[in-house]
């Protein structure tokens, strides 16, 4: 069996996929940030090919798009498919994209077939970090844990989250309306966004389960001295001490790792220096890491190891770590077994090769 013999036309589903990336900032394609002028445009032509494959379309007030199309059963929990069309700055054609693709055609191919379930597509806001720092922004809503704290949340302009989600259709003080309990169940198609299925080759990966994100913030301080006249013994350098915790973070993370107790990745992606100087000894460092695992303990002995080491570090260097704080953190989420072992049926019948694997990034599905 093929797709194509399942109703299921590639060369519709790439024409959506291009259809959306010609709606980007053209001074850094592939971009439409949530609640802009690019994203509402790309918002409209997706709620007009909802509509041309008969579904109904409305915006619920979490700001979520969806096309549904009723079930033959009233009583049936909705199916629902979905991802996002929000990008981050040069994000790509196809991040989020290909699920709501996926999405679409299902809808279409499905046209003339009769579902005992209510089929719903998803676009779901502000999936990707916003202007205002918060992500998946509409699957929270959906699942009933879009607080007022988050709401107040300050973005450009000093727009609050709250009014930017009224500007793109959504209802703040109606939240508890866009709360799901019919939803029977959730597929999200998604690009691996890394190296693993390229490299087997293999066709599909069936993810186990969604990672749990922790983000750091390590802070040194020293003194902001004259590199040529403060001597080498007296000096009190905070990027010496955030060096070291940067080699520390990469060498306890290849070690958890290699454990074999689970997926675990962490990566120092901010490092501040102030003043910023090429003749100034470095009088303030930040430092932000992003730990991912699937399995909290890995997360634990993490910590407990950076917050020790970045201490010594900072005695070491003759600096006071004046800060060690958690930003956000957010657990792992097991995938439905039962759902992944339709799929890995599913994939055999078409002939497609599958494996088992961790997604090392967020998805809305973690919320659904």
């Amino acid at each position: 069996m093929s797709v194509n013999q399942l109703g299921v036309d590639v060369d519709r589903i790439w024409a959506d996929v291009m259809g959306l990336a010609a709606i980007t900032d053209p001074d850094r394609p592939y971009t439409r940030r949530s609640f802009t002028p690019r994203f509402l445009e790309g918002r409209a032509w997706l709620a007009r090919r909802f509509e041309e494959a008969g579904l109904a379309v409305r915006i619920d007030t979490a700001g979520n798009l969806i096309g549904r199309r009723a079930g033959r059963d009233p009583g049936a929990r909705a199916i629902a498919v979905g991802s996002h069309i929000d990008t981050v700055p040069s994000g790509g054609r196809f991040d989020g994209i290909a699920g709501v693709a996926a999405g679409l055609e299902i809808a279409r191919a499905l046209a003339g077939t009769e579902l005992a379930h209510p089929l719903e597509v998803i676009d779901f806001l502000a999936e990707e970090p916003s202007d205002y720092g918060l992500s998946c922004v509409g699957s929270r809503g959906m699942s009933g844990v879009l607080t007022d704290a988050m709401l107040d949340l300050i973005g450009p302009g000093g727009e609050h989250l709250r009014d930017a989600l009224r500007r793109v259709g959504g209802d703040p003080d109606r939240l508890n309306a866009a709360r799901r309990h019919d939803v029977g169940a959730y597929l999200e198609l998604h690009i691996e966004q890394g190296p693993v299925l390229e490299s087997g080759p293999i066709d599909v990966g069936l993810v186990t389960s969604i990672v749990g994100i922790r983000r750091l913030e390590i802070v040194f301080v020293g003194a902001a001295d004259h590199a040529g006249t403060a001597p080498m013994d007296i000096r009190r350098d905070a990027l010496v001490a955030a060096a070291a915790t940067v080699s520390a973070v990469r060498q306890k993370a290849e070690e958890l790792a290699a454990a074999g107790r689970g997926y675990f990745v962490a990566t120092v992606g901010i490092l501040e220096v102030a003043p910023g100087g090429s003749n100034v000894v470095p009088g303030r460092t930040r430092v932000v890491i992003d730990v991912r695992t699937t399995e909290p303990a890995l997360t634990q002995d993490f910590v407990a190891a950076i917050d020790a080491a970045s201490l010594g570090y900072a005695h070491a260097a003759r600096v006071e770590r004046t800060g060690f704080a958690t930003l956000s953190e957010g657990p792992p989420v097991a995938c439905d077994p039962a759902l992944r072992q339709v799929l890995r049926e599913s994939a055999q019948a078409l002939g497609l090769s599958a494996t088992d694997l961790a997604s090392g990034a967020g998805h809305d599905a973690a919320f659904m």
